[in-house]
């Protein structure tokens, strides 16, 4: 038997092994013995089998040392990795609870940078007033300054009307002939009075300036909101025509309007091209946000949009979900006036060209229009319902969206839809956003499936089960093109057949606007979705027949795009 074989046999059965080797070596003996008839004698044999005995018998108490010491050497090994399997399970532990401290730090900062940019937008807009002020103010000094040399010369009139009237007194007694003469005189120096003073008494403050050329800057009884609302736009003055572009945000057009402009007929029958070479408007959303404003003065329209502000609009890009746009919206001054009537290109001249957040910008305007846009219609914060319905979730803005997301266990995940334009009206009104969609969002990895899982069964818990079956069939529809977060827009391109009719038909954005107004219909990503139905929730499920009856056509505009 192979000695290096021994070893590997455990040191319990070494003792039975011994025998064995004993009983063989003596079979070993009876064998040779019976079979050999050589001349060795049997004690010959004996004493050589005797010493490969104490040989095998030292060898195997070699390898039972070595054993015994491999066996302490295992045990060793597995004290050791017990220890380590420890510190590794600890390791994890602490890795974590700093995976969730980094989140959570992750989101204080997003939340922080907002409130910082907003803080900025803030800042931006106070120091723009404060300049205003302070130029206001040095023009104010120069007014009283003129102001001030006006009352010198009235004073000075003042002591020579009152020595006309000592002369007048000291004349009365003189002759008849005289005092002809000298009330003649004074009728002459009395009529030259009554010209710095036209009402024939004495100075009051207040009245027509006696210096020459336009006044510098508007004082606050030049211009009034509420009286120039009751006379028609066309019989403004220029100073009240200049006080109403710097309340409405366009306040460094002001100087060169002033120069330009005259009355307020002068200006509605402009061209954008007299705006950008007079008043040097280049951007053209200034342009825009002016002429919306001309037209609702021309046609005497009155908006709900019109009452909110661009710095409205900064907090409402928050609320869906895209604050990365503010500083594009608020350098061009974006109004709510202005959201109803946006376009595609007016979204890549913000700088917007994800297909996704046209979408998102698209949803939010559709929810504000069917709100009559109420600044108050989105909901930040969880309320009171248990299982809420779509016309519900369809008001939720983006950190509302990211509330859901924790309470459905995937806190770890929110802090992804910050900057994502993902809130409640993407996810009822838009067919192609779906629960993959959201999962790419998040930034779940397609491994995770029964994390995938799980949020796909919250998310169709969320938007309804008919929804959610018209969802999927829209997924499965024919020329189906998925929504993906890397899709980009770009800008309407005229055809060759267009360019001849351009000069004879004036441009209408009507059909370009993100979302159309005034029409029979409101078109979402190419389904027609009608009025009533966004009144009664903007839920896809409440159109349901209305988009059934519809199919054929869409299906055949649809082939013949894939065509």
């Amino acid at each position: 038997m192979n000695p290096c074989y021994i070893g590997k046999f455990p040191r319990q059965h070494f003792g039975k092994k011994t025998t064995l080797i004993t009983v063989l070596l003596k079979f070993i003996l009876k064998v040779n013995l019976q079979s050999n008839g050589s001349s060795d004698s049997y004690q010959q044999r004996l004493s050589r089998l005797e010493g490969h005995k104490e040989s095998l018998i030292l060898q195997v108490s070699v390898l039972t040392d070595q054993v015994e010491a491999q066996g302490v050497k295992i045990s060793d090994l597995e004290t050791s990795l017990v220890e380590h399997q420890r510190k590794l399970n600890s390791t994890e532990e602490m890795l974590q609870q700093e995976l969730l401290h980094r989140t959570s730090l992750e989101n204080q900062k997003l939340s922080l940078m907002g409130e910082v940019s907003y803080l900025k937008l803030k800042l931006a807009d106070m120091e723009g007033k404060q300049g205003n002020g302070t130029e206001r103010q040095h023009k104010a000094e120069g007014l009283l300054k003129e102001l001030r040399i006006l009352k010198d010369k009235v004073e000075h009139l003042e002591n020579q009307k009152l020595q006309y009237e000592k002369k007048l007194k000291a004349t009365k007694v003189k002759k008849k002939k005289k005092e002809n003469n000298l009330s003649g005189s004074f009728s002459f120096g009395h009529s030259w009075l009554q010209a710095a003073d036209p009402d024939g008494g004495q100075f009051r403050r207040g009245g027509l300036r006696a210096t020459a050329g336009p006044r510098l800057t508007r004082t606050p009884e030049a211009y009034d909101p509420s009286s120039d609302m009751n006379i028609p736009f066309s019989q403004w003055t220029k100073e009240q025509i200049c006080g109403w572009l710097e309340d409405y945000g366009l306040g460094q057009y002001v100087s060169l309007s002033r120069q330009w402009v005259e009355n307020g007929q002068m200006l509605l029958s402009a061209t954008p091209q007299d705006f950008e070479k007079e008043m040097g408007m280049k951007n053209p959303l200034h342009r825009k946000k002016l002429q919306l404003a001309l037209r609702a003065f021309t046609t005497k329209t009155v908006e709900k949009s019109a009452e909110l502000d661009h710095i409205w609009v900064t907090r409402w890009l928050d609320d869906i979900g895209l604050p990365q746009y503010k500083d594009q919206f608020h350098e061009a001054r974006v109004d709510g006036r202005m959201i109803q009537y946006l376009t595609v290109n007016d979204l890549l001249t913000l700088k917007v060209t994800s297909q996704l957040h046209h979408l998102s910008i698209k949803c939010a305007i559709h929810v504000l229009h069917a709100n009559k846009f109420n600044p108050h219609c989105l909901r930040r914060r969880p309320g009171e319902e248990k299982q809420p319905t779509p016309s519900e979730v369809v008001q939720w803005s983006n950190h509302r969206v990211m509330e859901w997301l924790r309470a459905v266990d995937l806190a770890e995940y929110a802090p992804n839809l910050r900057g994502s334009g993902v809130h409640g009206g993407l996810i009822i009104l838009e067919p192609r956003f779906s629960s993959e969609t959201l999962a790419l969002l998040l930034n779940i990895p397609p491994q995770k499936t029964l994390l995938r899982r799980h949020l796909a069964t919250a998310f169709s818990s969320l938007v309804g089960p008919q929804a959610t079956q018209e969802k999927r069939e829209y997924g499965n529809a024919t020329g189906h093109i998925p929504l993906t977060t890397t899709a980009k827009v770009k800008p309407k391109k005229l055809g060759f057949t267009q360019f001849s009719h351009l000069r004879k038909r004036k441009p209408d954005d009507s059909a370009d606007y993100i979302c159309p107004i005034d029409t029979g219909a409101l078109t979402v990503n190419g389904i027609s979705r009608l009025p009533s139905a966004a009144l009664r929730g903007l839920s896809p499920s409440l159109v349901r027949q209305a988009e059934k009856q519809e199919q054929p056509g869409i299906k055949a505009e649809t082939n013949g795009h894939k065509q």
